[in-house]
């Protein structure tokens, strides 16, 4: 990721989960349905979160596996400062700050789940990041990937964001907040959906699939 794309988040870090709603016209859909993609059946499960931001992803994950032992990955240390007062006082949440592209930590996850954070990665940084995901998975782990994609035509794209721009400046969050999200989005490098789920398949995964898109927010599933 660029130097550029960290200070835009290590900026926006304070109000990100108040924003996050307003930004996403989808929200609930998309994250209820990357929260149920990430099932296992672990009684106490290993969760590993790449682009955890402040946690908002792995809040739920904690809600929904209250045993589980969770580890938060972020190259923001201003994100992770605001994940680290989501989880305060909970021993079973480790907090590293890092960039995904130059590793994962070690240990085998039952879960690996990002959320809006791969789309930020090269293509070529994209298939390796999958490939060591597919690494550190333990026997019978899924990964789940909540992001956004781009179209397969690039007429729907300009259609997409169009639709979403109307859409964030009818009053949904402050002008403020939309011109900061349209500066963060002109660094994104989003990928086709057809193209990631080749790339999953080439990381080594036998099953991947689109459990969710709405325009271009999607979420993969792979095992």
């Amino acid at each position: 990721m660029s130097g550029s794309v960290k200070k835009q988040f290590e900026l926006a870090a304070a109000g990100y989960d108040e924003q996050r709603r307003g930004l996403i016209p989808c929200y609930d859909d998309f994250y209820g349905s990357a929260l149920n993609a990430a099932w296992t059946d672990a009684p106490q499960p290993t969760i590993l979160e790449l682009g955890a931001g402040t946690g908002l992803f792995s809040g739920m994950l904690r809600r929904k596996y209250p045993q589980g032992n969770l580890t938060l990955m972020d190259f923001s240390g201003s994100m992770l400062a605001k994940a680290k007062q989501r989880f305060l006082d909970d021993d079973n949440v480790q907090l590293i700050e890092g960039n995904m592209t130059q590793g994962l930590p070690v240990g085998k996850f039952d879960l690996i789940v990002s959320s809006l954070a791969i789309h930020h990665l090269t293509h070529e940084h994209k298939r390796l990041v999958f490939r060591h995901i597919r690494e550190r998975l333990a026997a019978g782990g899924r990964f789940v990937n909540a992001d956004q994609t781009a179209a397969e035509s690039p007429l729907f794209d300009e259609l997409y964001r169009e639709q979403w721009l109307k859409e964030i400046y009818d009053g949904r969050v402050s002008k403020e907040a939309a011109d900061a999200s349209v500066r963060r989005r002109a660094e994104d490098i989003n990928a086709k959906t057809s193209e990631q789920l080749g790339w999953l398949r080439e990381a080594g995964f036998e099953h991947a699939d689109c459990v969710y898109k709405f325009r271009e927010f999607t979420v993969f599933c792979a095992m």
